[in-house]
């Protein structure tokens, strides 16, 4: 069963008396457990078509599916709730909470889900800060970290709820190179240990290069896609 199934997904904003369709009648399959890259130009629409996997956004057209649901009939509640459940967000600026040390930025997201007490949520966080390397780190706020240290956290906050898919938004954008592909390596490690499948939206070639499934974006219309599964055997 594919863990995200869109079937001729279109996008249309209106600005002023202008309509600017940024998606064309995408449609696309997508495994569980994938490394999936979307790629493209600035304003092909990749950003655009994550915040709608992510039910941040609805397509104008089409349906889609994502864990057996479908998220395209969604309103904003009850999109709320099945992304708390299922999905994991990373972004190029990190999103940590400045206030917040490493381990609380960590848990936030399980303060907003019921149903997990204060031992599984410490628990889960401190499972998170050994896997991402840390641990010893847990009482630092944001500003006390290096940037890659940050893409750790925001990994690790992503990955905290258990979703089935995290959604990343061109993640290495603002790390150097040797820390970008400390993170997809990272990223790559997560997948295989549980099984999360991870989308992203990238320029990055570093990501590109490790990608199972690569799908190419021209303004809007998606027009190609490469499986790269059976060359790895």
């Amino acid at each position: 069963m594919n863990l995200v199934t869109a079937v001729d997904i279109s996008k249309t904003y209106q600005t002023g008396e202008v309509q600017v369709q940024a998606l064309k009648s995408l449609s696309f399959e997508i495994e569980p457990a994938g490394f999936v890259s979307f790629v493209g130009p600035s304003g092909s629409g990749k950003t655009t078509l994550l915040n709608i996997i992510g039910c941040l956004d609805k397509p104008t057209a089409g349906s889609l599916s994502v864990a057996g649901s479908d998220v395209s009939s969604l309103g904003r509640t009850d999109g709320a709730a099945f992304r708390g459940n299922n999905i994991g967000f990373v972004f190029q600026d990190f999103n940590l909470i400045p206030v917040l040390s490493v381990f609380e930025n960590i848990e936030y997201p399980l303060l907003m889900t019921s149903g997990i007490n204060a031992r599984e949520r410490k628990d889960r966080v401190e499972n998170l800060l050994e896997l991402v390397g840390m641990s010893d780190q847990s009482k630092k706020m944001p500003n006390q970290i290096s940037g890659g240290q940050m893409q750790r956290v925001a990994i690790a906050r992503a990955l905290v709820g258990d979703p089935k898919l995290v959604l990343a938004d061109e993640p290495t954008a603002n790390l150097d190179h040797d820390t970008a592909y400390m993170v997809i390596n990272l990223m790559k490690s997560m997948k295989e240990k549980k099984k999360t499948t991870f989308i992203f939206s990238t320029h990055d070639p570093k990501i590109v290069g490790e990608a199972e499934i690569i799908y190419t974006l021209e303004d809007g219309i998606l027009v190609n896609r490469e499986d790269r599964r059976s060359n790895r055997g």
